[in-house]
């Protein structure tokens, strides 16, 4: 008989030590890890106050007499009504709101339209001219809207525009058109181009093509430029201001929220009306802050869409 074959000792395989592999490697990155988490939410709990804290003050001063605001601005409200809202919307804020929603229902549809097909033409076309096109909507979203105000008076005056509904949404579209090319150019450059090249060779017309499957695609894009086009034509002050006066005693006052709270701030002289001043500013955060909470998810969605793809 033969002897059973004697197997090799079993050793344990040396495994390649890495570096950093010791305990006290880890401490100084954990620290610096804490450090700047400290900082950041630090940071934060700072931009919050610095945000609520002026919001709550508004708020407060909607319950509270003209007296008590003058005396002490921090005092809190000794009755609770809502008088001050009645008065804000008597002495016209009711009429500057309806203005303002009257501008933005055609501004900001028209901004989104032309903006969305400019941007995609310039994203997913090569043509004569593209490049130069592109970069001349990028040096209006860089051009100072003060240095404009001049021309612009007289070009609206020519046209016979001035304090007309009309005459100021074309100014908003022209106002807010670079910035919403610059955006969607470069999300519509992040769309797959095998759908496109899929729908042209089953026969889709172009005008399909983008209203059918591109622009939805770029939804996310669209929700989030269109948050920063009402942000920003909703506070809009110094066009209104230029293009918004009365020519004559028989024009009516067409004049927009911030214009007019700002002139309601200034009409009652020695005899402000605080309370009704903070109704009206709290009437004209209202729809904004309803809008951005709404589709915060989708800007957000929208404003990390181009990076992840």
């Amino acid at each position: 008989m033969t002897a059973p074959a004697t197997q090799p000792p079993v050793t344990k395989a040396k495994l390649p030590r890495q570096r950093g592999g010791n305990r006290g490697s880890g401490a100084p990155r954990d620290a610096e890890g804490k450090t700047f988490n400290a900082f950041s939410h630090g940071f934060l709990v700072l931009w919050s106050i610095m945000i609520v804290l002026p919001l709550f003050w508004i708020l407060l001063g909607n319950f509270k007499t003209d007296s008590q605001i003058k005396s002490s601005a921090w005092t809190w409200p000794t009755e609770w009504t809502f008088d001050a809202f009645q008065r804000g919307w008597e002495k016209g804020v009711g009429d500057y709101l309806l203005n303002t929603l009257i501008v933005m229902v055609f501004s900001v549809p028209l901004t989104m339209l032309l903006g969305a097909m400019a941007a995609y033409v310039l994203a997913r076309y090569d043509f004569v001219g593209n490049r130069f096109i592109y970069y001349f909507f990028v040096a209006g979203s860089m051009f100072p809207v003060f240095l404009a105000l001049v021309p612009l008076y007289f070009m609206v005056d020519r046209l016979g525009m001035l304090n007309t509904y009309q005459g100021l949404i074309l100014v908003y579209v022209a106002y807010s058109l670079p910035f919403t090319v610059f955006y969607l150019h470069s999300f519509f450059r992040t769309l797959p181009t095998a759908i496109h090249e899929a729908a042209v060779i089953d026969g889709a017309s172009h005008t399909r093509v983008f209203f059918q499957i591109m622009l939805p695609m770029a939804k996310p894009g669209l929700i989030s430029v269109g948050i920063f086009n009402v942000l920003g034509q909703w506070n809009q002050y110094i066009l209104p201001l230029t293009l918004m006066q009365k020519q004559s005693g028989n024009d009516p006052d067409r004049s927009m929220l911030a214009q007019g709270l700002v002139s309601l701030m200034n009409a009652g002289n020695y005899e402000t009306d605080l309370p009704a001043l903070y109704a009206g500013m709290t009437i004209s955060m209202i729809p904004v802050l309803v809008v951005y909470l709404s589709f915060q998810r989708q800007v957000q969605s929208g404003l990390t869409a181009a990076t992840i793809k």
